[in-house]
């Protein structure tokens, strides 16, 4: 398989005069996977148990395996709290965020410089939050 990072990708679809083409030569590096399938993923590469990273994520269990099963999608602050509470790098959680539907965490904007310092730092959820009222911003729960 070949890989492209995405302003390569990009550049190749808007300078395309058949999407035809374009997608059958992309498609196998296009994500075909759901956000319940690639946190499955995670979890096993990670070598984590579910229930300790949804302790962890300081969100309601019951809600947390809904959205491991696909059942639920979560609102962005609660993908934030399950990503920490996973303990993902910053790179897997960014890409979590694009793949969900959301902007990815963006260093200018106050609320997500503090959360990309907690992610960074290995902070706990509760560490964030305390972080995040402390600069008079919303906290993730």
């Amino acid at each position: 398989m070949i890989k492209k990072d995405t302003s390569e990708m990009l550049a190749e679809l808007q300078s395309c005069s058949d999407f035809k083409s374009f997608h059958e030569s992309n498609r196998d590096i296009m994500i075909q996977k759901s956000l319940s399938e690639l946190l499955s993923e995670l979890i096993e590469i990670h070598g984590i148990k579910k229930a300790d990273a949804i302790k962890r994520a300081e969100i309601n269990e019951i809600y947390a395996y809904q959205i491991f099963s696909g059942k639920r999608v979560p609102e962005k602050k609660k993908l934030l709290n399950l990503c920490i509470g996973m303990e993902l790098s910053f790179e897997e959680i960014q890409s979590l965020l694009k793949v969900s539907g959301y902007a990815p965490l963006y260093a200018k904007n106050s609320f997500d410089c503090i959360i990309i310092y907690g992610i960074c730092k290995k902070m706990t959820v509760a560490e964030i939050n305390y972080l995040l009222y402390d600069y008079g911003e919303e906290t993730l729960s």
